[in-house]
């Protein structure tokens, strides 16, 4: 089973789309276990205490907690990104995560540089690789993509541009 540590970003992108048919948290969490750091819990707490899209993401994955295992970790003070990103690296080196979930796209270099064995993956690349698995259809994931890219101002973004070609040649 796939053990994922995922990051306040990436739930946060995830619960955008939260309850849709297909729902892709609701895939994450079937798909193997989902690792989250305290740290990252106390983040999208603090996100749904606001009135916009990201609250309501955020209070989408908070209703989906208890599919998630929640865990401690101690933070490293050198760690140059904000808690969340430091508890999510962290967390999947101390764990050997097979993979670590996060669209902090302007610091993926320091975050991939950060992690030991664990595969760093953003929402576009798992939203692809569900289609790969047959979980979610190209044309769905697709227009996943598009909602997301919406509500997280995503405009240019090249990793969602590839995710978007590759989706385009499943179809």
């Amino acid at each position: 089973m796939t053990r994922v540590v995922a990051d306040t970003s990436a739930l946060v992108s995830l619960g955008v789309v939260a309850g849709d048919a297909p729902d892709p948290l609701a895939v994450l969490l079937d798909a193997g276990t989902v690792l989250v750091p305290e740290t990252v819990l106390t983040e999208l707490e603090s996100v749904a205490e606001y009135d916009d899209a990201s609250a309501s993401a955020a209070t989408a994955v908070l209703d989906e907690r208890p599919a998630m295992t929640v865990e401690s970790v101690a933070l490293d003070d050198s760690f140059p990104l904000d808690d969340g990103e430091n508890a999510a690296v962290t967390l999947a080196n101390e764990r050997g995560a097979d993979q670590l979930l996060c669209d902090e796209f302007n610091a993926l270099a320091l975050v991939h540089a950060s992690l030991a064995d664990s595969r760093l993956v953003t929402t576009p690349l798992v939203l692809a690789a569900f289609v790969r698995s047959g979980r979610i259809d190209a044309d769905e994931a697709t227009r996943l993509l598009d909602r997301i890219a919406d509500a997280r101002s995503w405009d240019g973004n090249s990793y969602v541009r590839r995710a978007r070609e590759t989706l385009d040649a499943e179809s």
